[in-house]
């Protein structure tokens, strides 16, 4: 029987940074297969390598060791197969929230036409209807990161690639993002990594929550998330949740003693 191509692998993946003449190992060993359209969160830490190991299958960093595959084919250098969005808001304030999300369809040649068409059609998704000839000055941080996650999909990457992107919003914002992301998900059908050091966000929105250990990051366990889809706010008051949360609790805060015992 034939080998199921998973959507990613990430095989004996290990990767170290040389910092003043001093070796600092960041990965070591991360195996990691993630299924199409599945959405898994990548929760650890500060300073455990999960953004490390994001930009990696992102193709902004190479690994020391190991192999990162999409489809089959190996990851050398970022490719419009993957769409990244990040903490800050990375949009170009020269130009308004329709020609931000038209941006990579414009560098690929897209018509002038067709990129309108899918630029509004994603606005519309987004629940930016009405702001498509504002500036990203005039949008308040969950509406530019609306913009962000707009632009990465209408592209039509196969892996979304979510580094902390409600890292600076309010609580309240925060929570309706993360709603209003898991719907547009929904909808696209994409498969997503999401990193983050929100506990409560990695439970609410992952089929898998994987937990890693202190530098150098290695995965530790991998949860896997038992709520039916479509999710809402109210599966953080259960009982279930809170087991969850507990259990990621429990191994987060064992792998920060460690590394500040370490120090």
């Amino acid at each position: 029987m034939s080998k199921i191509v998973q959507k990613l692998e990430i095989s004996n993946l290990s990767k170290t940074f040389m910092q003043k003449e001093r070796k600092i190992q960041a990965l070591n060993n991360i195996n990691l297969d993630v299924k199409d359209k599945e959405f898994v969160a990548i929760l650890g830490a500060s300073g455990c390598g999960k953004s490390t190991l994001l930009r990696i299958i992102g193709g902004l960093e190479t690994p020391s060791e190991g192999t990162v595959l999409i489809n089959g084919g190996a990851i050398t250098e970022p490719g419009a197969d993957r769409g990244m969005v990040f903490q800050s808001y990375t949009l170009f304030p020269w130009l308004t929230v329709q020609k931000n999300i038209e941006f990579g369809l414009r560098e690929k040649g897209v018509t002038a036409a067709k990129r309108e068409k899918i630029a509004k059609e994603y606005i519309e998704i987004v629940g930016l209807k009405g702001f498509e000839h504002a500036y990203p000055k005039a949008l308040s941080g969950g509406m530019k990161q609306r913009v962000a996650i707009a632009r990465a999909l209408a592209n039509d990457p196969e892996l979304i690639l979510l580094d902390e992107p409600f890292g600076a919003l309010d609580m309240q914002t925060r929570s309706l993002m993360q709603e209003l992301l898991l719907d547009v998900w929904q909808k696209s059908q994409k498969t997503v990594i999401l990193v983050t050091h929100d506990i409560d966000e990695a439970i609410f929105m992952a089929d898998r929550v994987v937990i890693m250990e202190s530098r150098p990051g290695k995965i530790k366990e991998i949860i896997p998330i038992d709520f039916p889809r479509p999710r809402d706010y109210h599966v953080k008051t259960s009982e279930k949740f809170l087991n969850y949360k507990a259990r990621a609790v429990e191994l987060i805060r064992s792998e920060t003693l460690k590394g500040m015992n370490a120090v």
